[in-house]
């Protein structure tokens, strides 16, 4: 039986940041075979929606919106400043989501992404704590625009706080808010977890988005990843949503530097998305 899944891919794949310019890419995308389109939001102010929004329809992609979250926009820093910080950014990301015609912002919203250290006990419960209420009041604002959050666990180089479906899932439950879902990423998963399957099952009908790419950040097909465990989990959880080829270009710098990625993953960013694309349909049919 196949996956009834949709196809998608990050323009991050190509460049950084996106602007309304950027969706200059929707007709290359489109013509790869691409059903829907992942829009990272790392600046509202570079994005004109209604031009964003037209562009989507224009090429019939469904739009993705996802959360970039830096170290100025982190809902565990001690300064509360930072907070009220990550809060307009977070409303301004759901705004557009709800705009465009999306129904949730994806990303790991509960802290500043690199933020990793060894905390003690007493330290890592208040942070929690922290994450806790400040999502809950993100959900309650999600709410508001008739949109959910999509959750991320991120690999213990990227933060200390959430890494595997089972932080997640109790992070989710201290929330105790139906709009905090679950994003699960192939490549942190890769990682982190024990049994691809069982961290599948485990986040269940939480789960609303999916991104992949191989264990070293390539073109699915290409390297280790256990696709048939995924495939397996997703079969299990009856998952009906989005899978979005997520990684990056060497040649936005910046961004680079913050994935590290310190040289070319495939031939070319195109075939990157073209070959992962068919691999994908491939492995879904």
């Amino acid at each position: 039986m196949s996956l009834n899944v949709t196809f998608a891919t990050t323009t991050w794949l190509w460049t950084s940041p996106f602007t309304t310019e950027t969706t200059s890419l929707f007709s290359k995308i489109k013509g790869m075979g691409f059903d829907a389109v992942e829009i990272p939001v790392e600046d509202p102010e570079l994005l004109h929606v209604p031009s964003v929004k037209q562009a989507l329809e224009d090429h019939n992609l469904k739009p993705v919106i996802c959360g970039a979250f830096g170290p100025t926009r982190d809902l565990t820093h001690d300064d509360p400043s930072f907070h009220k910080t990550s809060f307009d950014y977070i409303r301004r990301c759901l705004q557009i989501s709800a705009e465009v015609g999306a129904s949730f912002v994806a990303g790991p919203m509960y802290s500043a992404v690199g933020k990793a250290r060894l905390l003690p006990p007493e330290k890592k419960k208040i942070e929690w704590e922290r994450a806790v209420n400040n999502l809950h009041k993100v959900c309650v604002m999600a709410a508001e625009y008739g949109q959910e959050i999509a959750l991320e666990p991120l690999n213990r180089f990227e933060t200390d706080l959430i890494n595997n479906a089972q932080d997640l899932m109790r992070l989710i439950s201290d929330i105790n808010h139906p709009a905090a879902k679950v994003l699960l990423d192939g490549f942190h998963m890769n990682i982190e977890e024990r049994n691809i399957v069982d961290a599948i099952t485990l986040v269940g009908k939480k789960l609303i988005h999916v991104q992949v790419s191989e264990n070293y950040r390539g073109t699915p097909g290409t390297g280790q990843t256990r696709w048939e465990d995924y495939r397996k989990g997703l079969e299990l959880v009856e998952y009906r949503g989005v899978v979005s080829i997520e990684s990056f270009t060497p040649e936005i710098k910046e961004l680079a530097g913050a994935v590290c990625i310190w040289r070319p993953l495939a031939e070319s960013q195109d075939a990157f998305a073209s070959e992962g694309l068919k691999f994908l349909k491939a492995w879904a049919s």
